[in-house]
């Protein structure tokens, strides 16, 4: 790999993307699963964008949100507290599976939020603008799965291995329902094209390693909870194979190298949260585990993109759709911070005396769902909210709004600052009610980083001169090499700072969790009926 390339990154993307991964990722910690992961993807990709230097790049940033949103996301469906427990049992080999799952984990979540940054980053316009009506008809397909399995029975999550579409705790059935949608567009459009065969390439690599890894291996990373983990394995490799088939060699280097240096992150991270807990300071040490690995994630992005931003084609204005554009504001403003926000109201209903599950005969808020009363004051709010956003972005394609600024890096900039401060204040609202000053490693972190994201943010980009580099195969190649040198190396050095600092004894700020000997915690039987699930 050329290291001209690395050292023509600008310092100001590093910084503003780590800064703005580790503050999306704090606030991810407190929401949890794929919509959480969503918002530090949407604000990193815009950051990327911004800080590129890429008048092109600018006009896509709230692509680059939407598409960062869904990359991301993907990997929140994993399960990790069990493997972060493993570190912790002060067992060898434990901690050493521990460490060793962590960067496995740690790659996989942060190769395929590089690989959806990529395809905002790398796609001419034409491309891009055929991944909307899948995206919309995925999305739709999964908003009418959880109308239907809710109608039919409302989830209780701690009894959710009772259901009978209990699957080793897995999204087996997201999965199906997106794939189902993807092959509704190609009947309508009457062929594959590039956006619903990557789709498809992802869906059919995660069955493929499910199938393989989990039901005929028998491979449970971290039993009895979730092995989501195989299918983020498998739509790597699904991604990795359609790079290949198709030539997208810069995609391919996109999604490797950033999940490298997160991978190599996520264990490391742990590691310096083992290190702080030995200090014997009180405080949130989780809450510094998240986004210490947020940093790192943002760092491997940083890199990646910051490479691409140097080498790849300018993009020429044009081919994506009118619609596309406001149905990306609308996306990362109104349906990502929705599904987020409405989680809030779980917490203000439980902690406020004063605020009851209904009022007026009408819910608090109904999640669109049967069993929580459809549609509440919280989803009225959002409607008129949705509504607006949709109305002025329509209104400003017809005729430019005076408010909204006539440069795409000022509307990128806009853009950002309203999505960042609009996700760290409803996470504020969420914590105020049952604030402890154990809080402010996490709220007030995440407050002082938006405050130095706003300053980074507003100072503008600087140009990137564009240099000559090795080619997609060669750089790939590298980052394939240190995906895995990166796990072993990390690996090791954390079972040498839990051994040396902690030596066999069991390590606080975690359950005990054992993998292996007589000993072991964990368990491959099914949870039993009636029992809550682990």
């Amino acid at each position: 790999m050329d290291f001209a390339a690395l050292t023509a990154i600008p310092w100001q993307m590093v910084a503003l993307t780590v800064m703005a991964l580790s503050l999306g990722w704090g606030i991810r910690g407190n929401f949890g699963h794929e919509s959480g992961a969503a918002m530090p993807g949407a604000l990193a990709a815009m950051a990327v964008a911004i800080m590129s230097g890429r008048p092109d790049w600018w006009e896509r940033a709230h692509l680059f949100a939407m598409f960062g949103a869904l990359g991301w996301s993907l990997g929140g469906s994993m399960s990790y507290m069990q493997v972060i427990a493993f570190t912790h049992s002060g067992h060898t080999p434990s901690i050493l599976y521990g460490f060793a799952n962590l960067g496995v984990i740690g790659f996989c979540w942060a190769a395929l939020g590089g690989l959806g940054v990529g395809v905002a980053a790398l796609f001419d316009g034409a491309t891009l603008a055929l991944f909307g009506l899948p995206i919309v008809l995925v999305l739709a397909g999964w908003g009418l799965q959880e109308t239907i399995v809710d109608a039919m029975a409302a989830k209780n999550s701690g009894r959710r291995h009772e259901s009978r579409l209990y699957w080793y705790d897995t999204d087996w059935l997201e999965v199906l329902v997106a794939a189902a949608a993807v092959l509704v567009v190609v009947a309508l459009r009457g062929r594959f094209d590039p956006a619903t065969t990557l789709i498809l390439y992802l869906g059919v690599g995660w069955y493929g390693a499910f199938l393989l890894l989990v039901n005929v291996l028998g491979l449970r990373m971290t039993p009895p909870r979730g092995d989501n983990w195989a299918g983020c394995v498998g739509m790597v490799i699904g991604a990795s194979a359609y790079c290949w088939r198709f030539g997208y060699g810069d995609l391919a280097f996109a999604m490797w190298m950033t999940g490298a240096i997160g991978g190599a992150g996520y264990s490391l991270s742990q590691a310096i949260k083992l290190a702080c807990i030995r200090t014997g300071l009180r405080t949130n040490w989780h809450s510094v585990l998240e986004q210490t690995q947020g940093a790192f994630h943002g760092l491997g992005l940083s890199v990646a993109m910051g490479v691409l931003a140097q080498r790849a084609p300018a993009h020429e204005a044009g081919g994506v759709s009118r619609w596309m554009h406001v149905a990306a504001v609308a996306f990362t403003l109104v349906l990502l911070t929705y599904v987020n926000h409405r989680k809030a109201t779980l917490t203000w209903i439980e902690q406020v005396a004063s605020l009851p599950e209904r009022f007026y005969r009408i819910p608090t808020a109904g999640w669109f769902r049967r069993s929580r009363g459809w549609i509440g004051w919280f989803e009225l709010v959002y409607l008129a909210i949705g509504v607006a956003v949709v109305w002025i972005g329509a209104a400003h394609l017809r005729s430019p709004l005076p408010f909204l600024p006539e440069s795409a890096l000022g509307r990128a900039q806009l853009l950002f600052l309203l999505f960042m401060w609009w996700i760290v204040v409803f996470n504020f609202e969420r914590a105020l009610t049952g604030f402890t000053p154990a809080r402010i490693i996490t709220e007030g972190a995440i407050t002082w980083n938006a405050v130095a994201c706003t300053v980074f943010v507003c100072l503008g980009a600087t140009s990137v001169a564009l240099v000559e580099t090795s080619g997609a195969a060669a750089a790939t190649s590298a980052a394939v090499t240190a995906a895995v040198l990166g796990v072993v190396c990390v690996t090791v050095a954390g079972w040498t700072v839990a051994k040396g600092l902690f030596g066999s004894e069991h390590i606080s700020d975690a359950g005990l969790h054992i993998r292996f000997g007589p000993n072991r915690t964990a368990t491959k039987q099914r949870p039993t009926r009636g029992s809550a699930h682990p």
